[in-house]
């Protein structure tokens, strides 16, 4: 049975870590939150204290985990919600990057070489995000909500596919660091309701 009022999806970006206040790219490496992130998780959990979920899904990285135990959800960990896979740049900033290409460099479009992990396309994480959207859409339908915790990337790859744009526009939708961002519908189409909310005390 699918319920008049859709659900939202609610999706989470984890709290800080040292490599994302340094800016570098963060994929598979596991490193825990800050100080400062587990208290921007903290904050995150009250500005959703009053909402309940349906589906709870998380990346398996600690960073992830960390931020949904901290929103006060036991999720269920679920690969496709791993970071962007970034190769061979892995742990490097833009603008060390643009110095290993002697030019320019922009992730959604120009992707990233093998490294120790062979690296993703734009095209390639698209998939796995419908593919995590498919297990939200029938609990959405019935008019529950659900919330994703994972990463930055990941997560504005997520947005564009949730909206139908192309994969590479996920580089205009920023998110911040324990961010919170919600999905929804609105006359059956797919929308955004909100995007990039950094709740405060």
């Amino acid at each position: 049975m699918t319920s008049e009022r859709p659900g939202e999806l609610v999706l989470v970006r984890h709290g800080e870590t040292e490599w994302s206040k340094s800016g570098q790219h963060t994929g598979r490496t596991d490193i825990p939150l800050t100080e400062n992130g587990v208290e921007q998780a903290q904050r995150a959990g009250r500005y959703l204290a009053d909402r309940s979920f349906a589906l709870a899904l998380s990346s398996p990285l600690q960073r992830a985990r960390d931020t949904a135990h901290l929103i006060g959800v036991e999720p269920e960990l679920d690969e496709d919600l791993y970071e962007w896979d970034y190769g061979a740049y892995e742990g490097l900033t833009t603008p060390q990057i643009k110095v290993l290409r002697h030019g320019p460099w922009d992730l959604w479009t120009d992707g990233v070489p093998a490294g120790d992990t062979p690296g993703e396309s734009a095209a390639e994480v698209r998939v796995r995000v419908e593919r995590i959207l498919n297990r939200a859409r029938p609990v959405l339908a019935e008019g529950h909500d659900a919330v994703f915790v994972a990463h930055g990337h990941v997560l504005r790859a997520l947005g564009a596919a949730w909206i139908r744009l192309a994969p590479q526009d996920g580089a205009v939708l920023k998110l911040g660091t324990a961010s919170v961002s919600i999905l929804g519908y609105e006359h059956g189409r797919p929308v955004i309701d909100a995007w990039n909310i950094q709740p405060r005390d």
